[in-house]
């Protein structure tokens, strides 16, 4: 069996240079004995722990990527004889490599150099030396003390062995691939540290290492011959510039396949609260590090030149519309042949393009391995993009000028709308107060209320309500000004997508507009559609505009200063004239219609005509709890009847049958209702069929996904409004009746007590509030029910934190059922909420390793880190983003945390 140390182990082969040199190129050099590591030349600086790659010329080969990480274990990847933590004895941080999933200390970062383990390598090196270097990929074999799936040799599932004091390694897994082997000789041979490597399930989208050279510097000149010297000016003269300065540390070679869809990350680290710095770790572990780059490191453009000539490559944007907006301007400056089709993870809010090309309106948990499919297996479809030409108004007078006004539009090109009056008003006012008061616009609830607010303070004051007298709008050398002046409209929106003001459609649903073409992205025609403040309120209920116009080029004029938007970016344009007309068509992905989970051998086996499905709701407490244990999940489900669809039914018609369900009506042969059970109108579907989670799908994207993809003989359903607890003991759950209920064993209360707390109840929330242990742990040992609530829905541990008691806290975390650690009082309060804003470290520590969930909101939409924030304990806020900054990675993480 491979062991921490295998260099002492008999198996080992120890002759021959070709093992050596197979073993120094692998990822287990760690199982060679370790040369004594030389000393850094004199001069040189120490190298910095990076988390970016390094495109640089002295960037190293195998470089890991680390992150901080709190991840539980004593035991880091350098092994006791190198632990530096262990020598100290004392607790140190930890950081954990995105590309292969080590877990080190990180004064032992170092020390990794002395057992020779370098991270799975990005690019290779060039010149003579290597011109003997195979083209292939070879495998990266990490250690796992904790390793999920089967051996790929015996095809048995991996004991997990992993404890504080377990130092056994269980499995040998490849960074690339992900095959994992049993870490003993029958299952792993050393002949296998030679095999090319497959790099796994999205080979078909990852960049080969083989493909980034490094570069040599061109020799100095002062060091040739005189005749060198001679032609290698000639050679300079004749170019432009001098070759130094167009000289790039890598260059890209690529060796094109039909098969292959090369796929370039950029990801928008800022988008979605920060969701974008949290998943693109799980992207550095699936893909080449050097396929992944942050936007806030320079933008797009330089990786795009690198890469212009790599054949089919495909672009995946994460991050708003804004964000995909940049990438494809970009693209329009460098003017690549042909133009790589941009697929887009949408990040926050909003992303009407998103919703257009099927990618749904925000990133929920989806796993990234499914993302990679979707966008590998993606149509590619055109999406107009429009310029707009603002000129001033020669004919608007002195008296029409505004001092607040600017000449210029904020975007000269867009991909989804234009529009002018009341939605633009509303947006520039936001925007002007969030830069004049950044901190209070830290809270998405707190945006919303304040476009709300501004919303009806420019109805009262209507702002725009004379829109049309101060506009001439010219749509195909028609004049629509007679028309609009006699609908008075507050807003006018010149729209290239069917999707607007975060998912709602304005031009109405197919079908609706039989006077007009259907709509299109992709047809060269923008849609003109004017808005009263009746018609835009009834959109957010289904509700549609006014259709004026369908037209290929627009003349519009403004008489005075008038707020507009392009694409969300709004300013106030003084008197113009504003030409709209066709720019280009870009090149997209659209989100696939998939039936992944269909039998392979369809014809065979034909989809049935009628399924009859078991329907299981799931708690949104649950879910957070246990999404990542499947059968637990699955116990504490609870039925709600059997639902009965056509076998190749969608998402959308099952949606309807259920709702059929709810209310009784008869939807299929045999289907029934469980007593006594209804879901709120935010129910989500669940996929239960991925091997080791389930995740929601997006109410946008149900038409893109069957029922047989998603379930087989149950399907789940998650109530976000329904705060379920578990269905069994064994979870964890309570055996009272409800959360204020006390237990069986309690004596009723006499008369003279009163019937709001029972008088143990009323004893324990005393003893926490005056943060008396002994009372506290005597009242519970004689019967207290330790998930007593007072009026205000606030449970003992909230009153533990509010007295700063840590004995009560820990005794109740050790005691309580689980679900005490994310209930919430009436105002959204979980106690480490409270716990941050008091600024209680210690007990924030306990509550977060207890299992606290960080992304949990208050009715404010604030985490547990924005409450510390709010609190000015930056060293606090700092923990509590790092814990959730690793919850979110954790649900990428199914191969070790060590």
């Amino acid at each position: 069996m491979w062991r921490y140390r295998s260099w002492d182990v008999p198996q080992m082969p120890a002759q021959g240079p070709d093992t050596q040199k197979a073993i120094a190129k692998s990822g287990l050099q760690h199982l060679a004995p370790p040369n004594p590591s030389p000393g850094a030349p004199c001069g040189e600086p120490e190298r910095q722990i990076r988390s970016t790659v390094d495109w640089s010329e002295t960037a190293a080969y195998g470089e890991h990527l680390w992150f901080e990480t709190n991840v539980s274990g004593d035991f880091c990847y350098v092994g006791e004889q190198y632990c530096v933590a262990k020598m100290l004895q004392k607790s140190v941080s930890r950081r954990k490599c995105a590309a292969c999933k080590i877990v080190v200390h990180t004064p032992c970062i170092e020390q990794l150099e002395k057992i020779n383990f370098r991270c799975k390598p990005s690019f290779r090196e060039s010149g003579s030396r290597n011109v003997r270097e195979p083209t292939f990929v070879r495998h990266h074999w990490v250690h796992r003390r904790r390793q999920d799936g089967k051996c790929r040799h015996c095809g048995k599932g991996f004991q997990q062995k992993f404890t504080f004091h377990s130092k056994e390694i269980v499995a040998i897994s490849c960074s690339w691939c992900k095959q994992a082997y049993h870490n003993k000789v029958s299952c792993f041979m050393i002949q296998q540290i030679e095999e090319p490597c497959s790099l796994g399930a999205h080979a078909a989208v990852v960049i080969p290492p083989t493909w980034i050279l490094r570069a040599r510097r061109p020799q100095n000149p002062l060091k040739v011959s005189k005749k060198k010297k001679r032609a290698s000016f000639k050679r300079k003269s004749s170019k432009k510039g001098p070759e130094e300065g167009r000289w790039k540390p890598f260059i890209i070679k690529p060796t094109p396949s039909p098969l292959m869809k090369p796929l370039l990350v950029f990801v928008n680290p800022k988008s979605g609260g920060n969701q974008g710095s949290k998943i693109i770790q799980s992207f550095l572990w699936y893909l080449n590090p050097r396929q992944v780059f942050d936007l806030s490191q320079g933008g797009p453009k330089e990786a795009l030149e690198m890469y212009r000539k790599v054949h089919n490559l495909r672009i995946l944007a994460c991050g708003g519309d804004g964000t995909v907006g940049w990438i494809l301007s970009t693209l329009d400056q460098l003017r690549l042949k042909p133009s790589p089709p941009v697929a887009i993870l949408p990040l926050g809010t909003g992303n009407d393009l998103a919703r257009t090309l099927n990618w749904g309106g925000g990133y929920t948990d989806e796993p990234v391995s499914k993302i990679l499919s979707h966008v590998e297996e993606g149509n590619v479809v055109q999406l107009d993009r429009w310029d707009l030409r603002a000129e001033p108004n020669p004919e608007a007078g002195p008296d029409d000028r505004d001092e607040g006004a600017t000449d210029r539009l904020p975007l000269d090109v867009f991909n989804n709308y234009f529009s002018l009056g009341f939605d633009a008003h509303v947006t520039l006012e936001f925007h002007e107060s969030r830069e004049a008061n950044p901190e209070k616009f830290n809270s998405r609830f707190r945006n919303k209320m304040f476009y709300a607010g501004t919303a009806f303070s420019d109805f009262l004051t209507g702002s725009s309500k004379d829109l049309a007298k101060h506009i001439r709008v010219v749509c195909d050398g028609a004049d629509l000004t007679p028309k609009i002046q006699d609908l008075k409209p507050q807003c006018i929106v010149f729209l290239n997508i069917p999707r607007y003001c975060a998912g709602t459609m304005p031009w109405g649903h197919p079908g609706d507009h039989h006077d007009f073409e259907p709509q299109r992205h992709d047809d060269g025609y923008l849609e003109v559609i004017g808005f009263t403040m009746t018609s835009l309120a009834a959109l957010q209920v289904g509700g549609h505009g006014e259709r004026l116009t369908q037209c290929r080029e627009v003349l519009l004029t403004t008489a005075k200063a008038i707020p507009v938007q392009v694409d969300g970016e709004p300013c106030k344009l003084a008197a113009s004239c504003i030409r709209i007309a066709l720019r280009n068509q870009a090149t997209m992905v659209q989100k696939a219609k998939r039936r992944s989970s269909v039998p392979l051998h369809s014809d065979q086996q034909p989809v049935p005509e009628q399924l009859r499905i078991q329907l299981r709701r799931v708690s949104m407490h649950d879910y957070e709890a246990l999404h990542y244990d499947k059968e637990q999940l699955k116990e504490a489900s609870v039925p709600l009847g059997t639902v009965v669809v056509p076998g190749d039914s969608d998402l959308e018609l099952c949606r309807a049958r259920i709702e059929q369900l709810q209310q009784g009506e008869p939807n299929g042969a045999g289907a029934k209702a469980s007593s006594g059970q209804r879901l709120s109108p935010n129910w989500c579907f669940l996929d239960a069929t991925t091997a080791n989670r389930f995740y929601r799908i997006d109410r946008a994207q149900e038409h893109l996904n069957y029922v047989t993809e998603i379930a087989q003989d149950e399907l789940y359903v998650l109530d976000p409004e329904l705060l379920g607890t578990p269905a069994r003991p064994a979870l964890g759950a309570s055996q009272s009746p409800g959360p204020t209920s006390p237990p069986p064993p309690s004596p009723r209360p006499r008369p003279d007590q009163g019937d709001a707390v029972p008088p143990k109840g009323e004893g324990l929330i005393e003893a926490a509030e005056s943060n008396d242990f002994c009372k506290f742990q005597e009242l519970h040992r004689a019967g207290g029910d330790l998930m007593l609530r007072d009026e205000r829905g606030r449970t003992l541990l909230h009153h533990a934190v509010r007295a700063g008691s840590k004995e009560i806290v820990r005794y109740l975390l050790d005691h309580a059922p689980t679900e005490i650690i994310d209930a919430v009082e009436e105002n959204g309060e979980t106690s480490l909420h409270q716990a941050a804003a008091l600024r209680q470290r210690t007990i924030c520590h306990y509550i977060v390793e207890a299992g606290a969930s960080l992304m949990k909101t208050d009715l404010q939409g604030d985490t547990p880190r924005q409450r510390a924030e709010k609190a000015q304990d930056t060293e606090l806020a700092a923990y509590l983003e790092n814990r959730q900054h690793y919850q979110m990675i954790q649900r990428e993480d199914q191969e070790t945390a060590v």
